[in-house]
């Protein structure tokens, strides 16, 4: 369920990262191997959900409209003139929040459909996937906050007549790294990884193909998602 307390778009900072957390079903501390984990276990993870299932619906219709949300920003983004900058830039900022929330939102809630979709990519496919969003999560940490907008997107890129073209023609810029003082040693290694995933997956690529590709599978694991979460409610009946 997505909590009803998240920043509103371009004012995300990068929040330090504890090495250890504690176990949301048990209470134990555990180290995460993922950036959204809430349980030391699959076994406290599918007790929490027993436990829980009464609240599922909620947190399915919150699915399926931040879902909806995100693919009716995806579908704007091809509509928009390059030449009205200060819209492009505000629409693939909306895509990025939307993107990046689904995503959380299927990794903490709804980890096993999520992970059957992987599984079903060849190696190649996965690690794609995998890198292209999490160089989304760099864009979301660092947009309006660390970086401007016109420092990660390059309009001028990408062939088409800057003025005609659509947004979509646009490209990531190759950054520097980033200084990650502040953080935990495990938060700079996420961000890291986050950074290297996007010079990999992002820069030098169109906004619309990396857009495109992370819509794609969102939509597909949050299908099994909503087949999974329909099945546990009726389970609890």
């Amino acid at each position: 369920m997505i909590s009803q307390d998240v920043t509103p778009p371009h004012t995300i900072a990068v929040v330090a990262d504890a090495d250890y957390r504690d176990c949301e079903q048990c209470g134990a501390q555990f180290e995460p191997r993922r950036e959204h984990a809430r349980f030391c276990s699959a076994r406290c993870r599918d007790a929490w959900n027993r436990e829980n299932s009464a609240g599922q619906d909620g947190g399915a219709s919150a699915l399926q409209w931040s879902i909806v949300a995100m693919n009716g920003t995806a579908e704007r983004l091809p509509q928009v003139c390059a030449a009205d900058l200060a819209r492009g830039f505000a629409v693939i900022g909306e895509a990025v929040w939307w993107v990046t929330i689904v995503d959380a939102t299927l990794v903490r809630h709804h980890p096993e459909p999520y992970d059957r979709v992987l599984a079903g990519a060849t190696p190649a496919g996965r690690r794609l996937i995998e890198d292209t969003l999490s160089g989304l999560r760099f864009v979301r940490n660092r947009m309006g906050h660390y970086v401007d907008h016109v420092d990660f997107l390059d309009p001028s890129a990408g062939g088409s007549n800057t003025a005609d073209g659509p947004i979509t023609s646009w490209q990531w810029r190759s950054l520097p790294e980033p200084a990650l003082t502040g953080l935990s040693p495990r938060g700079q290694a996420w961000e890291r990884s986050r950074y290297q995933a996007y010079q990999a997956r992002l820069a030098g690529h169109g906004v619309g193909e990396v857009f495109g590709r992370a819509v794609e599978f969102l939509n597909r694991a949050a299908s099994g998602a909503s087949v999974l979460t329909a099945q546990d409610l009726r389970a609890a009946q």
